[in-house]
């Protein structure tokens, strides 16, 4: 039986993992569960559950909690540290959304804690420390994207060396067919349509943007040691073919399912086993057809920007990713306009000064400096607009 701790327990990932638990009642035991301040769905997971403890992010609502529940319940940054290095515990769900998921992770990969990554934030911000630290305390990183996971599923058994190719397949988001005039009128509500999957408001905006392509580039360098020439993204607008590796041989393997994040979820826990799952099989006549085209870049420049980031490394896709965190909630607060989140992306990028190769507090700082003078920029109306 693995004991788990899930980080960001009331969110999609989160709850969907609870769901999974509550499939497999002798394969997994809740030791420590976290949200930010959603402390009603807490306490009914709490109740259904049992974990030894809980934190909350909120300061405020950890102390409401605690006059509801007979559990220790941490606050804060301290309290997401404490639940991710939890004794008993042996793997780590990452759920969390934001680069408030790196200390957490890095701090249960020190207490010899395996890994299912959620958190696309940790490996773009940090990646090199991340990955260096996996391999320091010889634990286990498995990935929870259903892209990513796709490419883990395909490269089970084959020689890494002879790998020629990874595709990312990306369903294009909401305005895969509109032109750059139209993007100009874009709200939230357009916005956080999206036409195959159920997600969480920072990270449905990012898919809109393929910003979360471009950070999934990033997170399949250091995943599998691909160089980011031998990494491309196509569309795949029904988001059915999750992604594809290619073999010197010029094979081509792909991973294929309805989109359903509860697959790559469970994959990520039972691995090396594959347990039953209650979810709607693929009928590739019911699929009907299977779509594959290029990105326009120009459309969707952030997917450029991760890519440059990524080849030059260091501080710099700590930067973008934290300059893309700021733009997006004031976004989503009715600040600035669509197009303002690469335009402030591509400004922050131009104007960092990189750090090569940078220490885990060098990293969390730049965030902080980023997301303040992000910040500065949207209130003072400094945007550059080119």
């Amino acid at each position: 039986m693995k004991i788990l701790s899930i980080l960001g327990s009331t969110g999609s990932i989160g709850t969907q993992t609870l769901e999974i638990v509550k499939n497999n009642p002798n394969e997994f035991k809740i030791a420590g569960l976290s949200t930010n301040k959603n402390i009603g769905l807490l306490k009914k997971q709490i109740d259904m559950f049992n974990p030894e403890a809980v934190a909350v992010m909120d300061e405020e609502k950890a102390g409401i909690l605690r006059e509801k529940t007979g559990i220790p319940v941490y606050g804060g940054l301290d309290g997401l540290n404490k639940i991710a290095c939890m004794e008993k515990t042996d793997t780590v769900v990452n759920s969390l959304v934001g680069s408030i998921g790196v200390v957490p992770t890095a701090a249960a990969i020190k207490n010899k804690k395996n890994i299912a990554l959620a958190n696309k934030e940790t490996l773009v911000a940090a990646g090199s420390v991340i990955m260096e630290l996996v391999r320091k305390h010889d634990v286990k990183l498995m990935p929870i994207d259903s892209e990513h996971s796709a490419i883990f599923q395909c490269l089970n058994g084959e020689n890494r060396k002879e790998l020629s190719k990874i595709t990312l397949t990306c369903s294009g988001g909401p305005f895969k067919n509109h032109a750059l005039e139209q993007l100009r009128s874009v709200r939230k509500e357009d916005a956080l349509k999206h036409p195959t999957w159920n997600m969480g408001a920072k990270i449905t905006i990012d898919s809109a943007t393929l910003m979360n392509k471009g950070f999934e580039v990033i997170e399949a360098h250091w995943l599998y040691g691909v160089p980011y020439e031998k990494i491309e993204v196509v569309m795949h607008p029904q988001s059915i073919v999750h992604s594809l590796v290619e073999f010197h041989d010029t094979s081509v393997i792909a991973q294929l399912g309805w989109p359903n994040m509860q697959l790559p979820i469970q994959y990520a826990l039972s691995f090396p086993k594959r347990f039953p799952l209650k979810t709607e099989r693929l009928d590739l006549v019911k699929a009907k057809q299977l779509d594959f085209r290029p990105i326009n870049h120009k459309l969707f420049p952030c997917l450029s920007y991760a890519y440059l980031a990524g080849k030059k490394g260091g501080t710099l896709p700590a930067a973008m990713n934290a300059a893309n965190e700021a733009a997006v909630k004031a976004f989503l607060n009715g600040e600035i306009g669509f197009l303002d989140i690469p335009r402030i992306i591509k400004q922050q990028m131009e104007a960092h000064s990189i750090i090569k190769n940078p220490e885990l507090e060098e990293i969390m700082e730049i965030d902080s400096k980023i997301k303040e003078s992000t910040r500065e920029i949207i209130e003072e109306k400094q945007l550059v607009v080119k």
